[in-house]
C-alpha cells in the first residue's frame, strides 16, 4: 500500500507546484506607461487530502487490489501592487471591503479629518465633499 498511496502524493504534490509557484505570488510586471510599472502581489491559501487503502484479494496468488484518491483546493487573492516609477517605489495595499458599518466609519475615518483639516486651515468653507 505505501507504494500506492505513495504515488498519489507525489502526482498530486507535482500538480500543486505546477499551479503554484513564484510567479503566482509575485506577478508578471505590468507596464502602464512609460517609467511606470505595476506588480502584483497576491496570497496563496492551498489544501490537500488524499488516501488510499490496499484490499486483500480473495483467492491465492493474486495481488491485491488498491483504491485511492486525492484533492486539492487553491485560493489566490490579491492583496497588494508594487507601483514603480522612476526611482520611486510604493505599495499599494487592496483593502477588503467593510463586513459592517463600524469598520466602513474607521476605513472613512482617515478621509473625515483631511477634509476637516482643509476646511479648519485652507478657509474653505464649503463642507459638502465630507
Amino acid at each position: 500500500m505505501s507504494k500506492n498511496v505513495s504515488d498519489v502524493l507525489s502526482a498530486s504534490m507535482s500538480k500543486v507546484r505546477e499551479m503554484v509557484d513564484a510567479n503566482t505570488v509575485v506577478g508578471s510586471p505590468i507596464t502602464v506607461s512609460e517609467g511606470t510599472t505595476l506588480i502584483p502581489i497576491s496570497k496563496i491559501n492551498f489544501a490537500l487530502a488524499s488516501g488510499g487503502a490496499d484490499m486483500a484479494a480473495k483467492l491465492a496468488g493474486q495481488s491485491g487490489t488498491f483504491g485511492g484518491g486525492a484533492g486539492c483546493g487553491v485560493k489566490i487573492t490579491p492583496v497588494a501592487f508594487v507601483l514603480v516609477q522612476g526611482e520611486r517605489v510604493r505599495v499599494l495595499p487592496i483593502d477588503e471591503p467593510a463586513n459592517t458599518a463600524i469598520e466602513r466609519m474607521v476605513e472613512q475615518l482617515p478621509m473625515l479629518v483631511d477634509k476637516i483639516s482643509e476646511l479648519i486651515t485652507g478657509g474653505k468653507t464649503d463642507i459638502s465633499d465630507i
